[in-house]
């Protein structure tokens, strides 16, 4: 019973690093978005540079939670 547990546990944590790696998708995503929308709509050119620069960085800490979680 207790290797089924740990199994079933297992599954738990691959399913659970998939969403954490879909949520940095949509964050990023909104980044864009985002920084598009302060570029051209605020007006504030250096604000949505740098939002825009949040969308790797988000990637790339979505990926590396996902790997730290297996």
């Amino acid at each position: 019973m207790t290797i089924t547990k740990q199994a079933k546990g297992q599954q738990g944590v691959i399913k659970m690093s998939g969403q954490i790696s879909k949520i940095g998708f949509v964050a990023s995503m909104l980044s864009v978005v985002g920084s598009l929308y302060v570029y051209f709509i605020s007006g504030d050119q250096n604000l949505g540079i740098f939002v825009g620069l949040w969308a790797p960085t988000l990637i790339l800490a979505s990926k590396e939670i996902e790997e730290m979680a297996n």
